[in-house]
């Protein structure tokens, strides 16, 4: 989805010895899709608090995932480092002497956004071979315990956060993807799965379409063709709420595979599914079907545990809030946002993480008029901060006693994460920042931190260019440069 470009970033001599802002606007008027967009700047000394530069620092932009920065801050703060998730299976009672459960077997999310095949602490792409691992090992601690048959249903409990999985400002489009996948306390594999769309036999033939892992309840619509030649043309649709996809183009005979991430429309029983095959794996008989079971805002009650036959518990947050800010992952800055509003003795809804994000913010020196959150991952539109707001924001967290932790959570120039690919020549290592990507809109904010002489923390949005991403990035990550080694 995104595509990183590598630019040169050298300054030249000449243009160094000019003003600060007069080199800034020189790199934005320089460059067609920039100048016609709307930039907002903050930069501030780290040691003394003075800013350094600034422009629209008050105006609002949208911020894409910069957004990441407040969700993630806020449960690193909120929470602690150390916290961590518990998923369960449950019954109503132990298995009897044939180790049959009578009744159902439930599934309970606790809120564990990495129940799935990435590789924990955080390594760029590592990944195990089995995305449903979590699954099966649960099933094996059912199987210990004496379990042999469920003489009732899997029941796939995501009621811990409420039932609200497309947060307000995300567009409808967004729902058929990966980035866009519904939120859950119960979420499985980033509540995802891959479609694997390969050539037919023959010209003519419809395209060979396998899925990983197999378990979405799904009926799909092949609607495309192989072709002699020429270039591959697929596209996919789903209504959000139904079950089927219907795929359709052109993949040409000698052309390669495509493999495309798309989201599940229920995590919870996207989850209970994978329970059920697992258990049927190791010989484990369920009578019954996998279902669901959600919980409206207005449901304030939550099922007590009962039998406990199984448990994963995750490692500590930290980890978490890694792939969130170095990955960009929207689906778990969600759930941050909820589980911090239950942690707060609220209902864990979007709502009421957003109300505790209000309260971290005032905590933090922030007013309450220079911000509109709708999310906590930066993929809706009506989202808006100024560079005032995430600046202050980086300033009180750097302040904080989670600065390591924190630090530690952002990408690093030329090293990891979605920066891995940029700063190449100049700023690898230096730079620790989030990146931000929609349609129109750029972003970068985080610190300078060169190791010697003095560090900063920035925010600089772009929003309402209409030229090329790569264009405005460059120019972007140019700035950032200038004013790491200008000041």
């Amino acid at each position: 989805m995104k595509r990183l470009v590598c630019v040169a970033l050298v300054i030249p001599v000449a243009f160094a010895a000019r003003p600060v802002a007069e080199r800034i606007d020189s790199l934005i008027d320089g460059a067609r899709a920039a100048v016609q967009a709307f930039w907002g700047i903050r930069v501030v000394n780290l040691a003394n608090g003075s800013v350094v530069y600034s422009k629209n620092e008050d105006h609002f932009f949208v911020p894409a995932s910069n957004t990441k920065l407040f969700s993630t801050a806020l449960a690193l703060t909120r929470l602690g480092p150390d916290y961590r998730f518990r998923t369960t299976v449950a019954a109503g009672s132990t298995p009897d002497a044939n180790g049959v459960i009578h009744g159902d077997v439930r599934l309970i999310g606790g809120g564990d956004p990495n129940l799935s095949a990435r590789v924990l602490p955080y390594k760029q792409d590592e990944f195990t071979d089995n995305p449903l691992q979590a699954m099966d090992e649960l099933a094996a601690q059912m199987v210990a315990r004496g379990v042999r048959r469920v003489d009732g249903d899997v029941v796939g409990d995501d009621t811990r956060y409420v039932w609200e999985p497309y947060p307000e400002g995300w567009a409808s489009a967004d729902a058929v993807w990966e980035y866009g996948a519904p939120v859950s306390a119960l979420t499985l594999n980033d509540n995802a799965f891959a479609l694997h769309v390969r050539p037919g036999a023959r010209v003519g033939e419809p395209a060979i379409l396998t899925l990983s892992p197999r378990v979405e309840e799904l009926t799909i619509h092949n609607r495309t063709r192989t072709t002699g030649g020429g270039e591959k043309k697929l596209t996919y649709q789903r209504i959000p709420g139904s079950k089927e996809l219907v795929v359709s183009g052109v993949i040409p005979l000698l052309g390669p595979a495509e493999k495309t991430l798309l989201a599940v429309d229920d995590p919870a029983l996207f989850a209970a599914n994978a329970l059920v095959d697992a258990l049927a794996r190791l010989g484990v008989a369920v009578s019954g079907r996998a279902e669901a079971r959600h919980r409206s805002e207005q449901d304030t009650s939550i099922e007590g545990m009962g039998v406990e036959l199984a448990r994963h518990d995750s490692l500590p947050l930290v980890e978490a809030l890694r792939v969130i800010d170095k990955e960009s992952q929207n689906l778990h800055a969600e759930m941050m946002l909820r589980e911090v509003s239950l942690a707060a003795g609220a209902i864990g809804g979007r709502a009421s993480g957003l109300e505790e994000l209000k309260l971290f913010l005032a905590q933090a020196g922030v007013a309450a008029t220079q911000y509109n959150f709708e999310d906590g991952s930066g993929l809706s539109r009506l989202t808006l901060v100024t560079p005032a707001t995430v600046s202050k924001l980086l300033v009180y967290m750097y302040g904080s006693k989670h600065r390591d932790a924190w630090v530690s959570l952002l990408p690093v120039a030329g090293e990891d994460g979605t920066l891995k690919k940029r700063f190449l020549e100049s700023g690898n290592g230096a730079i620790h920042a989030k990146t931000g990507s929609l349609s129109h809109v750029a972003a970068l904010s985080g610190y300078m931190l060169p190791g010697t002489g003095k560090a900063y923390a920035f925010s600089i949005l772009v929003n309402n260019f209409n030229g090329r991403a790569s264009e405005v990035r460059a120019v972007l990550d140019k700035i950032a440069v200038l004013l790491m080694s200008g000041n």
